[in-house]
């Protein structure tokens, strides 16, 4: 039977020959040699030492984070002289610290129930060849322009066809506010109703509380919810009150005209109630002005 000293003394060998023959790349020799290492440290970590090696080197001849060829897009593995071991991380190039630090923006937009996609909308992305987007576009350039006057500007409440893109420009407006520190929420007003149903217990009033005072708003696809009592009176109703009263810019897309959505609120399993669905509608229209955007579909 083999000693234990014996068997050591096996692993040590083999450690210092795969250790050699890497060495035998001069500019590998150079880069574990700088990092002022004591050989026998250096003999344990070859494997890592060549990857770090290799990625290193990528580094040096990268154009981009498109032609990033290291494990980790953006990333460079790195071996580094802690206390006369060797330390290894992931550290961020220089490419994807720019691009984290342009995109730091995207903390100031919160989504609820909304697709992630939502906070890349640009409004050098979007089609130019749809006159009906002019005049909305020349509203949200106005709004930017005066938001921090002592009186915000209204909100929009863009009603339109469905996929005419309703959405993407006021996400284009909020992530441009966004890049100026201004906080916004945007909300798929449906889903938004069903995770507040299902959190009486829980944090119903922090979420609605939080709706209610975000410096900008957007409820997307207000009108397609199952319109209760409780959802008008308890939830909506609330919500844009304050917000009319603290001259909060509220936005809000739809497939229906306001006239329409008077008319939706209005009817619920509980029989028809004319004079809240006013009440709702008095609000909207205090807190927006009014946009059509009828265009052809865009998703498709």
């Amino acid at each position: 039977m083999k000693k234990v000293t014996d068997i050591y003394k096996v692993d040590e060998d083999k450690l210092a020959h795969s250790f050699q023959d890497a060495c035998s790349d001069k500019e590998f020799y150079d880069y574990a040699y700088g990092l002022n290492v004591k050989e026998d440290i250096l003999m344990r970590y070859t494997s890592s030492l060549q990857d770090a090696f290799l990625e290193n080197k990528n580094c040096k001849n990268c154009k981009g984070l498109d032609c990033c060829l290291n494990k980790v897009i953006g990333y460079c593995y790195n071996a580094v002289n802690d206390k006369g071991m060797i330390n290894f991380s992931y550290d961020a190039c220089d490419y994807m610290k720019k691009k984290l630090k342009d995109e730091s923006y995207k903390e100031n937009l919160d989504l609820y129930e909304m697709p992630k996609e939502i906070k890349d909308a640009s409004f050098k992305n979007i089609y130019k060849d749809d006159k009906a987007r002019v005049p909305i576009i020349k509203y949200f350039k106005e709004f930017m322009d005066h938001y921090n006057d002592e009186e915000k500007p209204k909100g929009v409440y863009l009603n339109g066809s469905f996929g005419s893109g309703k959405t993407y420009l006021i996400a284009c407006l909020f992530n441009e506010m966004a890049k100026r520190g201004v906080k916004s929420v945007l909300v798929y007003y449906p889903e938004f109703l069903v995770s507040l149903k299902s959190s009486f217990s829980d944090d119903f009033e922090e979420k609605r509380e939080y709706v209610k005072r975000i410096p900008l708003l957007l409820l997307d696809d207000i009108g397609a919810e199952n319109t209760s009592n409780w959802s008008r009176d308890e939830v909506l109703g609330p919500i844009l009150q304050y917000r009319m009263e603290n001259h909060l810019p509220t936005f809000f897309t739809s497939n229906l005209t306001i006239d329409e959505l008077e008319e939706a609120l209005s009817t619920t399993s509980s029989g028809v109630d004319k004079v809240k669905a006013r009440r709702i509608i008095e609000r909207v229209k205090q807190l927006t002005e009014s946009f059509d955007l009828i265009s052809k579909n865009r998703r498709n």
